[in-house]
C-alpha cells in the first residue's frame, strides 16, 4: 500500500482546521465563560473560526461574556492565526531543537507567501522575534494609557489588545454593551489612536517587505517589485480614502480628533475590525468604500486577510498594459508573469463571487437588507470584524456561511484549491486556439 503524502496546501488548512477544533473544544469549557455555564457549540466554532482567522465578528461580548481563560485562549487563538499554523509549528521544532526537513520548509514557504526555500527557517527566527518585540512594545504603549483608567487590568488590556491589533484581529475588551463601541471611547486620545493604527499597519504589510526593509533599509530602489508594490498601495489605500472620510463623513467631529477618527477609521478596515466611530452613522458611500477597503485586506505574507493589495495592483497594471496596447504586463521596470495574472484574475472572481453569493443568502434568509448582509460578509471574507451589529442576531445557517468565508479569507483562495485538487496534470500538447470578443 502507497502511502499518500500531503501537500502544503492541505497542511496548511489541516492545521487552520485543526487549531479551530482544539480552541472550540477549550471555549466551551465552563471555565471559559465568565459565568462558569457551558458555552454551546455554534457559539464556541464561530468565536475560535474568527479568533483563529484574525476576523473579530464575535456572537458574544468579549469582554463580558468570556472570563479570563476563555479571554486567554482567544488570545492564544489570535496570535496562532496571526502568524499562522505552520509558523507556530517551526518555531515550536526550533526551540526543541528538532531538525526541519525539506517538506516542512516547502510548506513553511507557502504559509508566509516567500518566494524561496533557501533561508526560510533563518527568515522564520526574525518574524518571530520582531513580532514579539513589536507587540511588547504595543502593550507597553497602549498599558500605559489604559493602566489610568482600568489599573492593574489596564497591564492585560494593553497586551490583548497589542496582539489583536498587530494580527489584525479586531477583537477588544472594552467591555461595552454596543456592538459599535470598540476603541471609540479612545476617538481623541493620541497614544491609543497612533498605536493602533500602526500595529495594524505593521502586520498587514507582510513579513516580506520587513526583510527588505532589515536588509535594504530605506534604499527603496533596492527593494523587491513586491514591497514596492505593497508598499505604494497600502501608502494610496491610506491617503485617498483618508481625504474622503474627513471632508464628507466626519464634519461632525472638531479638531484632532476628526484627523484620528478619518485615518482611523482609512487604516482599520484593512484588516483590523476596530473602530473609533459608530458605523451604521457612516452614508452609503462611506460604507461602500469600507467594503472595497475591507474586500482588498493587507499584503501577502503578512497577518492581515483579504484579497490582497498585489491583487489589485496587478489587475491595475494589467488594465494599463491593455489600455496602452502593450504586450507584457510592467511595473517598477520589471515584467509580471502570467501566472501571477491569472492567479490575481481567480483571487479577485473567487472574492467577488463568495462576497456577493453569501450576501445575497443571509439576506434572503434574515429578511435583512442587502447592503447590511454585503456589509457582513465583506467583513467575515475580508477577516476584518467590523460589524453593523446583526452578528450575534443571525440564524445557524448564516453563521456557518460567515464561519466559511472567514475560513476561506484567512487561508486562501487558491490554498483551498490547491488542496483540493492537489495532483497538477500538465500536458505538453496544446489545444488549438480560437479567438473570442471580449468586452
Amino acid at each position: 500500500m502507497l502511502k499518500r503524502h500531503l501537500s502544503s496546501a492541505q497542511i496548511i488548512i489541516f492545521g487552520f482546521a485543526g487549531t479551530i477544533l482544539m480552541g472550540t473544544f477549550l471555549l466551551m469549557l465552563p471555565i471559559s465563560s465568565a459565568s462558569g455555564v457551558m458555552t454551546s457549540f455554534s457559539d464556541s466554532v464561530f468565536t475560535a473560526t474568527s479568533a483563529v482567522c484574525v476576523t473579530g465578528l464575535v456572537v458574544h461580548d468579549t469582554a463580558t461574556y468570556w472570563s479570563l481563560f476563555g479571554q486567554f485562549v482567544i488570545l492564544l487563538l489570535i496570535q496562532i492565526g496571526g502568524l499562522g499554523v505552520v509558523t507556530i509549528a517551526v518555531a515550536t521544532a526550533l526551540v526543541s531543537g528538532r531538525k526541519i526537513g525539506l517538506m516542512q520548509r516547502s510548506t513553511l514557504k507557502e504559509a508566509i507567501s516567500a518566494q524561496k526555500v533557501g533561508g526560510i527557517v533563518r527568515l522564520t527566527g526574525f518574524i518571530l522575534k520582531a513580532t514579539f518585540l513589536i507587540e511588547l512594545i504595543g502593550a507597553i504603549l497602549l498599558a500605559s494609557t489604559f493602566f489610568k483608567d482600568f489599573g492593574l487590568k489596564g497591564i492585560w488590556l494593553g497586551i490583548f489588545h497589542s496582539v489583536s491589533a498587530f494580527c489584525n484581529a479586531g477583537f477588544d475588551l472594552m467591555g461595552t454593551v454596543s456592538p459599535f463601541s470598540s476603541l471609540t471611547a479612545y476617538s481623541a486620545q493620541p497614544v491609543v489612536n497612533i498605536t493602533v493604527m500602526l500595529l495594524i499597519i505593521i502586520g498587514g504589510i507582510g513579513f516580506l517587505v520587513w526583510e527588505d526593509i532589515k536588509t535594504n533599509k530605506w534604499h527603496i530602489k533596492k527593494y523587491r517589485m513586491q514591497s514596492k508594490v505593497v508598499l505604494s498601495a497600502t501608502t494610496f489605500l491610506i491617503i485617498v480614502p483618508f481625504i474622503y472620510f474627513y471632508l464628507n463623513e466626519f464634519n461632525h467631529i472638531k479638531g484632532c480628533e476628526r484627523v484620528y477618527t478619518s485615518l482611523f477609521q482609512t487604516v482599520t478596515p484593512r484588516t483590523a475590525g476596530f473602530n473609533t466611530a459608530d458605523l451604521t452613522h457612516l452614508s452609503g458611500v462611506g460604507k461602500t468604500i469600507t467594503i472595497f477597503l475591507m474586500l482588498i485586506g493587507g499584503s501577502p505574507g503578512s497577518t492581515a486577510g483579504g484579497m490582497k493589495t498585489t491583487t489589485i495592483a496587478v489587475l491595475v497594471f494589467s488594465s494599463i498594459s491593455v489600455f496602452g496596447k502593450k504586450d507584457d504586463v510592467e511595473c517598477f521596470n520589471r515584467r509580471i508573469s502570467d501566472v501571477a495574472i491569472k492567479n490575481a484574475s481567480a483571487i479577485f472572481l473567487m472574492y467577488l463571487v463568495l462576497f456577493i453569493g453569501g450576501g445575497l443568502v443571509i439576506s434572503s434568509i434574515e429578511k435583512l437588507p442587502l447592503s447590511v448582509c454585503l456589509f457582513e460578509t465583506a467583513s467575515a471574507i475580508g477577516t476584518v470584524g467590523l460589524s453593523l451589529g446583526i452578528t450575534p442576531l443571525i440564524g445557524n445557517i448564516s453563521r456557518v456561511i460567515l464561519i466559511t468565508l472567514m475560513f476561506f479569507g484567512r487561508v486562501g483562495g487558491l490554498t483551498i484549491i490547491f488542496a483540493a485538487l492537489s495532483k497538477t496534470n500538465k500536458n505538453i500538447s496544446k489545444k488549438p486556439q480560437e479567438q473570442i470578443t471580449v468586452g
